[in-house]
């Protein structure tokens, strides 16, 4: 590689998003070493989409609107979004609690309805499908409708093990496929419970591992084959298996129990395309890669740090890149594409977004996450292959090839101090040096 041939680009706190002058080639051995081995294929990144979010860009300016917009979906913009989530019923970040059918005891979902959507989320989708009108979608429930649980709320509580509740819940799905269908929106994925263990004031539902099996092989799987769905059913999002506390007394295998539970079973098995894991689901995906590497796997949820948007915490966020790719991952969704100031839930938790969207400037603050996800998205397109790494800095590296070639090589500095990286191709050898706390995107 020459000089001629590479790209690189670094961000450091007080400057993101640099293009650098390449040196000459590095004395010494390398240590970064681009290897022949080629893993699993990268399917895109993404974020989610949820009424708060909508709710912060209306307070931008109709320019800055489309510039944010555009940054985030456009196949030419800084991050190139593909593939994004959206909740069925109410997230944590709806503006408040509902479902898409309070209707008690309404089994033939007469009254399922997404008129709520069509006011926030569905006009969110749209306009970022005018960007990018080959975004790809999967959905989940934080909650199923009420009268479906108990107790009889959307925080909380499981669903009613009932035959008919369950047929009347896999309809649930089915009616919410078809409706976004008539607005024009396909679902591409359907992943059956946001985080499956938590228990939380905010709406949720929890589910065990043999729960999960028999919903999927006896209802869900048999109401999309009977409705002619083509919408991939995912096992997720699977946050953990047991609560906080008690993790630290687990074993790796332990983590792995709800997948391994599903999947071990070959009714339910065959239904199922994928695994998506998020939060400290992060523990058992090395385990279940390894016993299903047929199958395709996402990291669900970024984990949502505290509303402060710190270069310190896109430090922590970038290692989470690093440990799902290293471990499998096809696709990686950020949580909150933009927020108001803080971030604030509903419900009181303070969280960070990529964007910001200042109310009171009617403009919007690119935050360091934001330079996180372009380190990755603007250079790593679908179809590219996550490439092999060796040397000191293989632990906070990725690599990945194009179909055209080309790879792109990108790199933390952890160090509060400089460290020069000897990058080979397997020809020679360049030196970069990285400034410290920096993130690197290097193209060949």
């Amino acid at each position: 590689m020459g000089n001629r041939d590479i790209r690189w680009i670094s961000s450091t706190k007080d400057a993101c998003w640099t293009e650098k002058p390449v040196s000459g080639q590095a004395r010494g051995d390398a240590n970064l070493t681009i290897t022949g081995e080629a893993f699993q294929t990268v399917e895109g990144f993404g974020g989610c989409f949820n009424e708060l979010g909508f709710t912060a860009l209306s307070h931008l300016t109709p320019e800055e609107r489309r510039r944010v917009l555009h940054s985030l979906f456009h196949p030419e913009g800084e991050l190139k979004l593909g593939i994004c989530r959206l909740p069925i019923g109410a997230s944590d970040y709806a503006l408040e609690w509902y479902s898409l059918n309070e209707t008690d005891g309404d089994l033939a979902m007469e009254h399922f309805s997404i008129d709520r959507d069509r006011q926030y989320l569905i006009p969110y989708i749209k306009e970022a499908l005018t960007y990018n009108p080959d975004l790809k979608f999967f959905a989940s429930p934080w909650s199923p409708p009420t009268w479906m649980k108990f107790p009889k709320a959307y925080n909380y509580g499981t669903l009613r093990w009932e035959k008919d509740i369950l047929q009347a819940y896999a309809l649930y799905f089915v009616k919410f496929v078809e409706a976004y269908r008539q607005e024009g929106i396909t679902i591409h994925q359907i992943h059956v419970q946001n985080e499956v263990v938590a228990d939380q004031k905010f709406p949720s539902c929890v589910w065990t591992g043999e729960q999960l099996r028999e919903f999927i092989r006896d209802y869900l799987g048999p109401a999309f084959e009977e409705h002619g769905l083509d919408t991939e059913i995912w096992l997720g999002t699977i946050n953990a298996p047991e609560p906080w506390q008690e993790m630290l007394h687990k074993s790796t295998s332990d983590y792995d129990v709800y997948a391994n539970t599903v999947l071990s079973d070959p009714e339910a098995y065959k239904y199922i395309q994928g695994v998506g894991y998020q939060w400290a689901g992060k523990y058992a995906i090395q385990r279940t890669v390894q016993s299903y590497p047929e199958l395709r796997y996402m990291q669900t949820e970024n984990e949502c740090g505290d509303g402060l948007n710190t270069w310190d915490y896109a430090k922590y966020v970038f290692n989470l890149y690093q440990h799902y790719f290293v471990n499998g991952v096809n696709s990686y969704i950020y949580w909150n594409m933009a927020l108001e100031p803080k971030g604030r839930s509903t419900w009181g938790w303070e969280q960070n977004s990529m964007i910001t969207a200042d109310p009171a400037a009617k403009r919007a603050v690119y935050n360091p996450e934001f330079f996180v996800m372009k380190h990755f998205s603007h250079f790593v397109a679908p179809g590219s292959s996550r490439i092999g790494l060796k040397g000191p800095w293989a632990g906070n590296a990725l690599a990945f090839a194009a179909p055209n070639g080309q790879k792109a090589v990108i790199v933390a500095n952890p160090f509060a101090e400089p460290r020069i990286l000897r990058l080979s191709d397997g020809t020679r050898t360049q030196a970069f040096e990285l400034e410290p706390e920096s993130f690197n995107t290097i193209i060949i």
